[in-house]
């Protein structure tokens, strides 16, 4: 996860209270994109509606994904595409991930310029030599479905908005007789020269365009379709083909392919429209996806957006960002607060995203097309990240769609050649990133929770064959050793260390629906992180095929010392299934606590956190990592020890240091939502520790108040007495006029509806 920044940039508006009122709350006001955009660049601004299909966003660089045939590190900054720093924008394109820290996508850019015609993008050193214009952030506005720019080179105004699968652009252009539209089928996120398979493209007519892109990326076979419609005619359109090698060319050579030409194919192509306008005259494209067809693309357009009203569609995608934030209606201590929160809450809508055609219709992992009935199927799944906070929220205020989320993953398993669940679903692809198999966390929770509804024991099944498949990452070692040997896997701690808890997940679905030799199998895995916990140096450490821990080792270090994106200080908390055993085990409760507080408050060098690209010293407090998922449950520990109050201190802490309005906004990468999720389950004053458990576990919440409006018309109210930046301590709390003696609420007690009550002090003790 990488850092975020954020910008000031419609402060356009007043407010003379810090609360809202379900009934004329408009809580847009409090939403700002371009805090989500990582000063290491990992989530965009542009317009969207919400988990919409298209993500329309500007791009600011063409940064290569390789350079003299190396990685080339700044492209990690590009991850979503846009880089507040950058003065130039190359262009707007339909699909971005948010919060990522790999990257693909950047589809089918679009750039209006004037003067003379220019189809190479130019450098930001040298705009002029391009396309590209600079801009400036006075002339930039951001809110949920909406993006304005003024391109400073051309003269023109650009504005987005969205439908769910059809973007909507709008640009106002000065007076000229040399207008054109550039349509860049070669520009894409994380590019490289052979990405690009092939794209197609046929000019129906003088105001329409349709056509396919398939991309060798992140996913390896990925074809998007695509419907662009003008609002005016153009005079003339053409094309160049960058294709460099092509030894065969066949016989299309005998047409002059270049300049109006209406059937276009090839490798590497940019396409430009030519139009006269008048002064402030605006010309509108509505630019349809499909993972189906141009026909399915076409038939997206017509049925969402049938009209040339770009107003009302930036008004109707704004009213469903208002339905999705008044789930949650706050009062909070301040404006930052309000906007931190609603902020987070737009985060975590932004995907998955709907994969599927108005029709139903969507490309299935088998590369065949499928029709999804009786649900909304979804692609993007971040699961190393989401698994641990981002699903458990959706199954609070939105467990319909969390439900849609479990029939895509048994939908996908259905297509998978290899039979597994996804481990990182991307457009009828797994690209296979990170570890784990965790969507048998997601699935678990949802129906241990009652959100899916679905047949339970073929989910199971489905868990269980993924659990069982020897050939994927150790699984084998894993099932033979109970640990992965570091002879033989890299990341072979921590991937043991998430075989046990998903193990632990599958055992307690298995449990649910009364399964108990599949109970039996799964609960005894689940015990495999006690094999990589070395009691002589108090810290999980890689261990051989021998059976010997190995000696090389360095608790700080990072890279190379069998763990994924962590140290062994963080990675060590990671039993989220059974912390009580996992205290013991580092020495008892007073111990314990010497040890978590050291977490937080030792020095960890610039040195041990240099080599990883995904964390900077904004992600750290100490030695913990917030701006990496594996520590997310962690300040929830203290919880298991007699001195919970630690808790409650940390997480105040936690959320004022990691997450503000201003520049670098966010610790890390807000990864698909899982980052946000943290801050509104912390907020709110509890936390999924283990999800597939029905467990929340009580924190400190920074709200004054909430309601959680449920799905099922009930209405689940926090309230903190004495609320204050000074009060972070909970001396009581009541649920539903009875004191509470646990430190957890259960889900069932959250979707019956009623209220929490924390009664806060300045005092630990």
């Amino acid at each position: 996860m990488r850092k975020i920044f954020a910008l000031a940039l419609s402060a356009t508006f007043t407010i003379s209270a810090y609360s809202q009122s379900k009934k004329d709350a408009d809580l847009i006001q409090y939403v700002k994109p371009i805090i989500g955009t990582e000063k290491m660049g990992h989530t965009f601004p542009g317009a969207t509606v919400p988990f919409g299909a298209v993500q329309l966003s500007p791009d600011t660089d063409t940064i290569p994904y390789e350079m003299n045939g190396k990685y080339n590190k700044e492209v990690y900054k590009y991850c979503a595409g846009y880089q507040y720093d950058d003065p130039t924008i190359v262009g707007f394109s339909h699909t971005h991930f948010s919060g990522t820290g790999h990257s693909d996508l950047g589809d089918f850019l679009i750039m209006p310029t004037t003067g003379k015609l220019q189809l190479n993008p130019g450098t930001e050193n040298n705009p002029g030599s391009g396309y590209r214009s600079a801009y400036s952030h006075a002339n930039e506005t951001a809110e949920a479905n909406y993006y304005k720019v003024k391109l400073d080179d051309h003269g023109i105004l650009a504005e987005l908005t969205t439908s769910m699968r059809t973007g909507f652009h709008q640009y106002t252009f000065p007076k000229s007789d040399e207008s054109h539209i550039i349509l860049d089928l070669m520009a894409g996120i994380y590019n490289y020269d052979d990405k690009n398979v092939w794209t197609f493209v046929r000019v129906e007519n003088d105001t329409l365009v349709t056509g396919f892109r398939q991309t060798y990326g992140w996913a390896r076979t990925r074809t998007v379709y695509f419907a662009m419609t003008f609002s005016k005619p153009f005079t003339q359109y053409g094309m160049k083909d960058y294709s460099k090698g092509q030894v065969y060319k066949g016989f299309w050579r005998k047409f002059d392919q270049t300049k109006n030409f209406p059937d276009l194919a090839g490798r590497q192509m940019r396409m430009y429209f030519d139009f006269k306008t008048g002064d402030q005259e605006k010309i509108k494209i509505k630019f349809a996806l499909s993972p189906v067809s141009t026909r399915n693309a076409l038939e997206n357009m017509t049925a969402e957006i049938p009209h040339w009203d770009f107003d009302r569609v930036k008004r109707e995608g704004q009213d469903l960002w208002r339905k999705e934030l008044l789930k949650i209606n706050i009062k909070g201590n301040s404006k930052e607060e309000l906007v931190n929160f609603y902020t987070a809450m737009y985060h975590a809508a932004l995907m998955p995203t709907v994969y599927m055609d108005v029709n139903g219709e969507y490309k299935g992992l088998d590369q065949n097309v499928h029709k999804a009935e009786g649900f909304t199927n979804y692609t993007s799944l971040s699961l190393w990240d989401t698994f641990r906070a981002f699903h458990p929220y959706l199954n609070i205020v939105n467990p319909s769609r969390n439900a849609d989320i479990v029939s895509s993953m048994i939908a996908h398993y259905d297509q998978s050649a290899l039979k597994m669940l996804p481990v990182w679903s991307h457009y009828a692809n797994d690209n296979w990133c990170m570890s784990g198999y965790h969507s048998v966390s997601v699935i678990a929770d949802a129906i241990i929770k009652g959100t899916y509804k679905g047949d339970a024991q073929k989910a199971l099944d489905a868990c269980v064959a993924t659990a069982r498949h020897r050939s994927y990452e150790g699984i084998g070692d894993y099932i033979d050793r109970g640990y992965i040997p570091a002879d033989k896997n890299g990341t072979s701690v921590s991937s043991t260390l998430e075989y046990a808890y998903d193990d632990w997940c599958i055992a307690q679905l298995a449990k649910k629906l009364n399964k108990p030799a599949i109970y039996e199998e799964f609960v005894k895995r689940s015990g495999n992180w006690k094999n990589v916990y070395d009691a002589s140096i108090g810290f999980m450490r890689p261990r051989m095929s021998d059976g010997t821990f190995r000696k090389d080792f360095d608790v700080l270090k990072t890279d190379g010392q069998g763990f994924i994106e962590g140290n062994t200080w963080n990675f060590s908390l990671y039993v989220p299934h059974d912390p009580e055993q996992m205290i013991n085990m580092m020495g008892g409760k007073k111990r314990f606590v010497s040890h978590l507080d050291s977490l937080f408050t030792m020095h960890l060098p610039d040195e041990f956190f240099a080599e990883t690209e995904d964390i900077t010293r904004e992600g750290i407090i100490g030695n913990y990592v917030h701006g990496n998922e594996p520590s997310h449950h962690v300040a929830y520990l203290y919880n298991w020890t007699d001195e919970p109050w630690r808790t409650q201190e940390k997480v105040r802490m936690i959320l004022k240091k990691q997450y503000h309005n201003g520049p670098a906004g966010l610790g890390g990468n807000d990864d698909c939502g899982q980052m946000s999720a943290w801050y509104i389950f912390s907020s709110l004053g509890f936390y999924p520790v283990a999800p597939a458990s029905d467990r929340y576990w009580l924190g400190s919440p920074s709200v004054r108040s909430a309601d959680i409006h449920l799905e099922n018309g009930k209405t689940f109210t926090v309230e903190a007495v004495n609320q204050s930046d000074k009060n972070v301590y909970v001396k009581k709390v009541v649920l539903n006029g009875k004191t509470l003696d646990r430190k957890y609420i259960q889900h069932n007690e959250i979707v019956a509806g009623g209220k929490v009550v924390f009664y806060m002090s300045s005092n630990a003790k």
